[in-house]
């Protein structure tokens, strides 16, 4: 993409810096996505193409390589490889480098509000198939990431249906120390936990979990790997997504109550 990029603006006798105003970019940044040093948006190149009145069938082609471009997928096998601590470091590097984290949690609680008795259960193998790990050392990676909840220049949302809430993913002990866990870290100034209840009528299905982060990019979770999206409609679609679902959801105070009713319950059951 970066070769025919830059052959259709030579073919169109614009220098880079001429082809740069009319896309309204930096002479810096049309420089180094032609030399592959950057990759750009789907919107990027759609300014481009427009600025060198490349023909629609032309267009529609690099148009393609941008959205393929932009997309990511790693398999949990290929990160088990080189040790899953390495993809907790990679999320502390990714919460490091953002302001404003969404995370749309349909099934489980994230890592980041996790007790240790609840992450050694999440990070165990499931099923045959499952990819060995270290657990010990995947655990305590997960759990030093959680001090970035105290970093007030931060803004976290933490959004789950009650089936996150209440699946019973380990012993009752530890689903008491989870969800009390969760109404606790509820209570810090830069942290919102929403709860959609079971019985809420809600016009959309939960179907991936995903977290936004600020507008740059989104991350969806699957059994065998994660996606990782780029495109700015892709962003745009999630956080409308994450809006929906907030807007039907338990939040504040009533978010608190939930899990500590939901706490006492699994004590109930532990008795």
């Amino acid at each position: 993409m970066a070769e025919v990029l830059r052959g259709l603006r030579r073919a169109s006798g614009l220098s880079g810096e001429r082809l740069a105003l009319r896309c309204n970019m930096s002479q810096t940044k049309i420089s180094r996505i032609e030399t592959g040093r950057a990759l750009p948006t789907v919107i990027d190149v759609e300014r481009i193409l427009k600025a060198l009145a490349v023909p629609d069938e032309v267009a529609d082609e690099l148009l393609r390589l941008a959205r393929r471009a932009n997309v990511d997928y790693a398999s949990w096998r290929a990160y088990a490889r080189v040790g899953l601590y390495h993809k907790q470091a990679e999320l502390k590097a990714l919460e490091s480098s953002s302001r404003v984290m969404r995370h749309f949690l349909p099934a489980i609680p994230t890592g980041l509000l996790h007790v240790r008795e609840y992450a050694v259960e999440t990070l165990s193998p499931m099923v045959a198939g499952d990819p060995a790990r270290d657990v010990v050392r995947a655990v305590q990676a997960r759990m030093d990431r959680q001090a970035i909840l105290d970093d007030t220049s931060r803004s976290f949302w933490f959004l789950l249906t009650e089936q996150a809430v209440r699946w019973q993913r380990a012993s009752a002990e530890a689903m008491a120390a989870q969800c009390a866990h969760m109404a606790e870290v509820n209570r810090k100034p830069n942290v919102e936990i929403g709860i959609v209840p079971q019985g809420a009528r809600v016009p959309g299905t939960p179907m991936n979990i995903f977290v936004v982060y600020d507008n740059r990019l989104v991350t969806v979770e699957l059994f065998s790997g994660e996606v990782v999206l780029r495109d700015p409609r892709d962003i745009s679609q999630h956080l409308n997504l994450f809006d929906l679902f907030w807007s039907h959801a338990l939040a504040g105070d009533e978010a608190s109550a939930f899990l500590e009713e939901a706490a006492g319950g699994f004590m109930c059951q532990r008795k």
